[in-house]
């Protein structure tokens, strides 16, 4: 029997019309010239399994790294925040207990009240997740507050199965791979250390993000997208 390989990757839809004026609004936001007035922020999250080691690591020698037994117990799960502004090279991991709409309607209401205190608006680009909604404030503060969170937002959504166009989702997987991937983390507390870490080092350096694919761009290199017009 021969097995051939797999390999799992985002397929975008043939003449979506939905698609397309989604993807379209989120490549115009990110062709904008940089405005404090008007940040740009783009935000993901994703879960992560909290592991506990079940004995003592062997710490590491110059004649042998650090040694870590298979066996593990399972302490829980969290939930990673990731925000970032493309073109300021600025970024926040911020690490709870959950994710549901009133964990992230908190986290909203702090960058708002601090980094965003003076912006007129901030342009939020995130996905169609049910949590990243207005009502979420209105779940989680009295309705006066919640208009004026809600007032200072303009949601700009990811077409689904768009992902890729979420900026967030990538400084997410980098983040992923160089601080969270092969490692064991037995509290949120930990956790948070570490992203924090991540983080703080990611924006000394100030690393922004160079996004180059355009509306043109995505009308000649995905074009299927588009429906075709019956004259």
């Amino acid at each position: 029997m021969t097995r051939r390989k797999i390999e799992y990757w985002v397929i975008p839809p043939k003449a979506d019309a939905e698609f397309a004026a989604s993807m379209e609004q989120v490549l115009e936001v990110y062709a904008r010239p940089y405005d404090f007035r008007y940040p740009v922020l783009c935000m993901d999250e994703q879960p992560i399994q909290l592991l506990k080691e079940t004995r003592e690591p062997i710490a590491g020698t110059t004649k042998h790294p650090r040694r870590v037994d298979y066996e593990y117990e399972r302490a829980g799960t969290a939930s990673i925040f990731m925000f970032c502004e493309p073109l300021s090279g600025w970024r926040l991991v911020s690490v709870r207990d959950r994710r549901t709409k009133v964990d992230w309607a908190q986290e909203m209401a702090q960058l708002l009240g601090t980094r965003y205190a003076s912006a007129e608006k901030v342009i939020l680009v995130c996905d169609n997740l049910n949590t990243h909604t207005k009502g979420a404030f209105y779940e989680t503060f009295e309705p006066e507050q919640a208009r004026s969170l809600v007032r200072r937002l303009e949601f700009c959504q990811t077409p689904k199965h768009g992902s890729w166009l979420n900026i967030a989702e990538n400084e997410l997987s980098s983040m992923t791979r160089q601080c969270v991937t092969g490692r064991r983390f037995a509290t949120v507390k930990a956790l948070c250390e570490q992203t924090t870490a991540w983080h703080e080092y990611s924006n000394a350096r100030q690393r922004g993000v160079d996004w180059q694919f355009t509306v043109g761009d995505a009308r000649v290199k995905l074009k299927s997208i588009y429906p075709k017009l019956v004259a």
